[in-house]
């Protein structure tokens, strides 16, 4: 595939993921109920971001979450308190999903082997490490701007833990089923 034809691919992938990415958390925060009363809910609009991190590594992961992010935050679906949090919680908390994209080459070289416990084992490690980026943005976002919420007696650190873990945890777990699920439909031929 020549320069010119691959660079068009790869911008009309982060386009497309982006958008789907989008759509997944619009529908993941109507689905939430509001459970959360300071944001964040149980979304897969992870799922999109790994997935082209997992194909075109860091480069595609970090600028499909950074897009995510940006849609996000101007489209006014966010909840954003002051330009600081809103930056933490939206652009960096989901940049940071794409460095999921550090172990495209392990897991494309596994899909060419045909080894599926490496190549899932790299998919729940890359999912894990891009979850657990986005939650340590969370919880210093929490920390800083969302102290007052805290229950009277409990340290603030303690409550974002908890608070951003409730919807965290089932979110990264949700999204690595189905990024598996997806990757052992595709064609492998689409990780090379």
């Amino acid at each position: 595939m020549n320069k010119n034809r691959s660079n068009t691919l790869f911008i009309t992938e982060v386009a497309v993921f982006t958008a789907l990415a989008y759509l997944l958390d619009y529908v993941g925060n109507i689905l939430s109920f509001k459970i959360w009363p300071q944001g964040g809910s149980i979304s897969i609009a992870m799922v999109p971001v790994f997935l082209m991190a997992y194909r075109w590594g860091v480069k595609g992961g970090v600028l499909t979450g950074f897009l995510l992010g940006l849609l996000q935050f101007i489209l006014g679906y966010s909840q954003i308190y002051t330009l600081i949090q809103g930056i933490i919680d939206y652009f960096i908390a989901f940049t940071v999903v794409g460095f999921a994209g550090i172990f495209a080459a392990q897991i494309k070289n596994a899909l060419n082997n045909q080894n599926k416990g490496k190549w899932m084992t790299y998919v729940v490690l890359g999912a894990f490490l891009g979850s657990v980026l986005r939650y340590l943005c969370h919880v210093v976002s929490g920390i800083v701007f969302f102290g007052e919420y805290a229950p009277k007696g409990q340290p603030v650190a303690v409550y974002s833990l908890l608070y951003n873990g409730t919807y965290m945890l089932p979110s990264f777990i949700i999204s690595a089923i189905i990024i598996i699920l997806v990757i052992s439909a595709l064609p492998k031929r689409l990780f090379k």
